[in-house]
């Protein structure tokens, strides 16, 4: 089974199937290579890859994760319930120049949402060849549409039958890996069976037996299934028989198994039940292949002087020749049937990931070099006389990939096209004598572009911090980072990860004077590398060292010619800087300069709008014997620019008035007109003017100020005493209203046009009684308005909570209502990512109490 299959079993097996064909589908009628399938996870606005299809899923974990409000493809097709068509390369970077970064290779895809009858459940995507026309990049996208429909249609009838726990789209493991049916059909050896659960039997067809060399078994029903796994796969039986009783209980068939018989020989076991068998119980049938069958062309291939190995999609490598084995050190039986990460651990490197993406995604053969690790201890077999480097070249295909191995120092590079550009190390001659050891890898070019695009949308110290962490360390194979900031002539730590516990609070807070590298990088403005610790410390006699082994990177933070701080860049092993790394670590420095130094300006900013409209706001709320009122406002997350969100209570003659309004925009100009706005109600209000008079004073004012932002606005005059409410609303979400019996229901009250845009609209007046006991709730857009759904369903989500926590209680208590308007903001208080700021404005009236006559 693959690393999904824990979530697989606990979702329904009939669910998981539909997934995996419709899967299948999309990628036959598009005619890719691989797909998958995105649902939601339990975190809200993130979707996880719950099946992927002919690429292996270690390769491809940055992108299991997609948040729905992120700049790709995937996001898109689920946020906005249209599908994507990118033919090429370039289209992709033009729209999604973040995603194109990170996959910068020459090939198609599509994104069709999985539409349900009220929702949409996911993204089905599929990856393809590029295209060279407009015909080219939309053909099939219709059927892989269909696939998506009928996917649809099944979890929408599994929705409709309960609701399971958890809920049938939902996705939070690892991704389901599967290979998708070959391109091809090669003539293969191979056979079938049927295995009953109900009575043990197993029935073989006459293809299978001589596949086997079963002469013996018997051609009736009856046989034991021992007999058959153990001519199959005397050590491996075991897993053939679990997954058989496992498909048979109703779970999702697993992955097609790779087993061993014998003689050695590797063969490919798949299983599916019939459509006609039960969900639960019933036969299972089964078919059995070589996976390569020409044994000829093998044969062949174990007398060539240069290693040749295959791996399928999923990377399994499933052939190796006596060379292969010989250069990796390890014997054959170690190799076939495990994946490349599983029998070669050290290929767990940035550089040699890139390269095998390239091959999995690129129609042209990747060719680059791979060093070898030194330690021989542990290797079943003695290490080859030849150095430490092997060339590589791997030659794509829509089933297998085919590589080949040669000693690095007994190629001639030039003519393989293994040039310092296409991967070779550093100091690695054409000819002649081996890569020096301290020989490293270049990241690819495209690894510091991802690293720039992807601090473009980082607005917040920490959000630089969390990006630089994320993409600086993988593309350079480094462990550790600290990030030091410069703060009154003193370097204060913003963020690390790697460094042993409490090893750099005695840097905290160093001046600008300290002997120190991550001091001198920026006094100077020069970086710093240093090979090895030992270097570093002979530089700086009696530094405290974190370890005794590793390299490290000391840079420069400055923009614009401003010192900004210090980035400290560490490596487990001891390392070489080459030239061009050395310029592209300075550069980039340069580019988180940028981006600490414009975060830092906007958290200045915001600190300025926030304090402006914390000032605006109401303290407290005057207080009425026959009414109870509770405020709440929570400012945006996303960005670093506050809004212009607010609510007010005012008496007003013999009533009260209560308004909420949001200001158009973010920032300190929203805020300021917000006070503005804030001002002018509250004047209008104590005049005793009438709601839809108030309305119309103030659009008239604010048009008169043109401040190039408009407002909505709801005002309501409410009588204590009598309950009788007079209402007017600009272009904002009608209020609710929850009834002292806990019906709760949306007033409808005719709007007129947001304020500030003409200064001649009308507002309708309203009239409605507000019953002791009941709730009013006004708010602000930001609580009800997510992406990718209707405002509508929001307010009538907001109108259920309060039906559901607005106890009875609550109008009469004063304290009951403040806790019911934080359970109504509760969840969007713990949300890290909201796009908006929020305002709820609540009022109870209180019962009179009369006294004895």
């Amino acid at each position: 089974m693959s690393a999904g299959a824990e979530d697989a079993g606990r979702m329904p097996g009939r669910l998981t199937a539909a997934l995996i064909d419709a899967c299948a589908r999309a990628i036959g009628a598009a005619d890719g290579y691989a797909g998958g399938i995105y649902l939601p996870s339990r975190t809200p606005g993130v979707l996880r890859l719950a099946v992927l299809a002919g690429l292996p899923g270690p390769l491809f974990r940055p992108w299991w994760r997609v948040h729905a409000d992120s700049p790709f493809p995937v996001a898109d097709a689920y946020r906005l319930g249209t599908r994507v068509v990118l033919p090429d390369a370039t289209e992709t970077m033009r729209r999604y120049p973040q995603f194109a970064a990170g996959l910068p290779f020459p090939f198609g895809s599509l994104y069709v949402p999985v539409p349900g009858a009220s929702r949409t459940y996911g993204v089905l995507a599929v990856l393809r060849p590029a295209a060279s026309d407009t015909a080219e990049a939309t053909a099939g996208v219709d059927r892989a549409e269909a696939a998506a429909r009928d996917l649809g249609a099944v979890l929408d009838r599994s929705a409709a039958s309960g609701a399971p726990d958890p809920p049938p789209a939902v996705w939070d493991g690892e991704p389901l890996c599967l290979r998708p049916p070959p391109a091809a059909r090669h003539p293969q050896h191979a056979g079938s069976f049927a295995w009953d659960p109900a009575t043990g039997s197993v029935t073989v067809d006459e293809p299978l037996r001589a596949l086997l060399g079963l002469a013996d078994h018997p051609r009736e029903a009856g046989a034991a299934l021992d007999a058959l796994t153990g001519a199959l796969a005397p050590d491996d039986g075991h897993r053939i028989a679990a997954a058989l009783r496992q498909t048979a209980a109703g779970g999702p068939p697993p992955l097609p198994l790779y087993v061993r018989a014998a003689d050695g020989a590797l063969r490919l076991v798949e299983l599916w039940k019939p459509q006609s068998a039960p969900p639960v119980g019933g036969p299972v049938r089964g078919v059995v292949r070589e996976p390569s069958g020409g044994a000829v062309a093998d044969a062949a291939a174990d007398l060539l002087p240069d290693g040749v190995f295959c791996v399928d999609r999923l990377g399994t490598i499933v052939y190796a020749n006596p060379r292969a084995a010989r250069l990796l050190g390890l014997p054959r039986s170690r190799l076939l049937g495990h994946t490349l990460w599983e029998a070669l651990p050290w290929l767990d490197q940035a550089d040699y990931e890139d390269h095998l993406r390239g091959a999995l995604l690129s129609p042209d053969p990747v060719h680059f070099h791979v060093r070898r690790p030194p330690d021989d201890s542990r290797r079943a077999t003695p290490r080859p006389y030849e150095g430490d480097w092997l060339a590589v070249s791997v030659h794509p295909g829509r089933d297998l990939l085919t590589g080949t191995l040669r000693p690095a120092n007994r190629v001639a590079d030039a003519s393989a096209g293994l040039t310092p550009e296409h991967g070779a190390p550093p100091g690695a001659p054409a000819t002649g004598a081996p890569a020096p050891a301290d020989a490293t890898v270049t990241p690819p070019v495209y690894r510091p572009i991802v690293l720039a695009v992807a601090l473009t949308e980082a607005v917040t110290a920490r959000q630089v911090a969390a990006v630089v962490v994320r993409e600086l360390l993988p593309a350079f194979g480094g462990r550790r980072l600290a990030l030091y900031l410069l703060q009154d002539r003193h370097l204060y730590l913003a963020w690390e990860t790697g460094f042993p516990p409490g090893f750099l609070a005695p840097f905290e807070g160093v001046p600008l004077d300290a002997r120190l590298p991550g001091v001198e990088t920026l006094t100077s403005g020069r970086p710093l590398f240093f090979d090895s610790m030992q270097a570093l410390a002979a530089a700086y006699p009696g530094i405290p060292l974190d370890a005794t082994e590793g390299a490290r990177a000391f840079l420069p933070l400055i923009a614009s010619g401003r010192r900004v701080g210090s980035c400290i860049l560490g490596f487990d092993r001891a390392r070489g800087f080459g030239t061009e790394e050395r310029a592209v670590l300075t550069a980039l420095a340069g580019v988180i300069a940028q981006a600490m130094e414009r975060a830092r300006r906007y958290e200045s900013e915001t600190a300025l709008a926030r304090g402006l409209q914390r000032a605006l706001l109401p303290r407290r709320l005057p207080a009425h014997p026959l009414l109870t009122t509770a405020g709440r406002y929570l400012p945006g997350t996303q960005g670093m620019d506050v809004g212009g969100d607010w609510y007010d209570v005012v008496a007003s003659g013999d009533g009260m008035a209560l308004v909420i309004g949001d200001v158009q925009g973010h920032g300190v100009q929203a805020a300021a007109t917000m006070g503005q706005l804030r001002s002018a109600v509250r004047a209008f209000a104590l005049g005793d003017r009438s709601p839809d008079e108030v309305l119309g004073g103030v659009n008239h004012l604010l048009t008169d100020l043109d401040p190039g932002l408009f407002a909505s606005c709801c005002y309501i005059r409410l009588d204590p005493a009598t309950g009788r409410a007079r209402a007017a609303r600009a272009g904002h979400p009608p209020p609710l209203l929850r009834h002292p019996d806990g019906r709760t229901v949306t007033l409808d009250l005719p709007g007129g046009m947001v304020l500030g845009v003409d200064p001649g609209t009308p507002y309708p007046l309203t009239e409605f009684r507000l019953e002791p006991g009941a709730v009013l709730a006004l708010y602000t857009d930001g609580l009800v308005e997510r992406p990718g759904t209707d405002i509508d369903d929001g307010i009538a989500a907001l109108g259920l909570a309060l039906a559901r926590e607005g106890a009875p209680a609550a109008g009469p208590d004063g304290r009951s209502l403040e806790g019911l308007a934080d359970r109504l903001t509760g969840t969007s208080r713990h949300t890290t990512d909201r796009p908006d700021d929020i305002a709820l404005l609540l009022a109870a009236r209180r019962p009179r109490h009369r006294g004895p006559r």
